[in-house]
């Protein structure tokens, strides 16, 4: 009778949590996450390249992703140093909204007069549109890389400092009724309990301050490079544009882009591997 109770016992086990058999590596469902969007997008550049050669549109109207390609092969040279510069801007600026994000979130949490007093300021900071405030910017700073470093900055601090507060402001109230019946003090609660229930709310704003810090950067080189002081990304973005070099724009978009998705990935892989083994948003669920 044990025997059978035991066998069913596993029966059931099996059941509940099915388990997914690695192909190269890889779960079904991690090779569902890669293929389904890769599929997609072969269909859709397939679609433009189709319909670029059926409509015989002209390479300076709309080029074709094969034009598009040979393009970025044959201006890399000089479109993979614009990119270093552009990709130093946005990782300092990352940085920097990060770090600063953290550190006035934390004081933030610690003092409730100074989150009323600061935080409004923040905020207008933030909702203040970067294109009108870069021009005064890069006058007022000297060095060129120090204006675009600002105001990559600006973009990307906000999703840091709001994220990571409500994180602070959002842990459990019974379990600081608990810490405090145990006579912990202020900082034991800030580091055993509040800044472990703030992680995931300060990586999620790091997610999305990653791809701000970029556009921040992409639109300080736009307005700094009217002057054709700037050699990042955007400044070639122009200079295929008036030189009607629409595939090489096109080219430089795709690094744009590319680059944004690559730093997103990154940062998810790096907030999956962080909260995977403790808390619940990194669990994976079956459907």
């Amino acid at each position: 009778m044990s025997q059978i109770s035991a066998s069913e016992k596993a029966e059931a086990a099996a059941l509940a949590e099915p388990t997914e058999r690695a192909v190269l590596g890889l779960t079904p469902s991690m090779w569902l996450r890669i293929l389904a969007p890769a599929i997609l997008g072969l269909i859709f550049l397939g679609a433009w390249e189709v319909l670029v050669r059926v409509r015989e549109i002209p390479p300076y109207i709309l080029p074709g992703p094969l034009a598009i390609g040979r393009a970025l092969a044959a201006d890399w040279a000089s479109l993979a140093v614009s990119l270093w510069v552009t990709l130093q801007i946005t990782f300092a600026a990352l940085v920097m909204a990060a770090v600063l994000g953290l550190v006035l979130a934390v004081l933030f949490a610690q003092s409730r007069v100074i989150e009323l007093s600061l935080y409004p300021y923040a905020v207008i900071l933030q909702v203040t549109p970067i294109v009108a405030i870069a021009p005064l910017i890069i006058i007022w700073v000297d060095d060129i890389r120090v204006a675009l470093l600002i105001c990559a900055w600006i973009v990307a601090f906000f999703p840091v400092l709001s994220n990571t507060t409500l994180g602070l402001n959002s842990c459990d109230r019974n379990l600081e009724d608990l810490f405090r019946l145990y006579r912990a003090n202020r900082w034991q609660v800030l580091w055993r309990l509040r800044l472990p229930t703030a992680m995931p709310y300060f990586l999620a704003g790091l997610r999305i301050s990653g791809g701000l810090a970029l556009i921040g950067a992409i639109v300080a080189e736009f307005v700094a490079g009217t002057g054709g002081t700037a050699s990042g990304l955007a400044y070639r973005i122009l200079e295929a544009g008036y030189q009607l070099q629409i595939p090489r724009m096109f080219a430089a978009l795709v690094l744009v882009s590319g680059t944004g998705i690559v730093i997103f990935v990154a940062l998810s892989l790096v907030s999956h591997l962080l909260l995977r083994r403790w808390h619940e948003s990194a669990v994976e669920r079956r459907r």
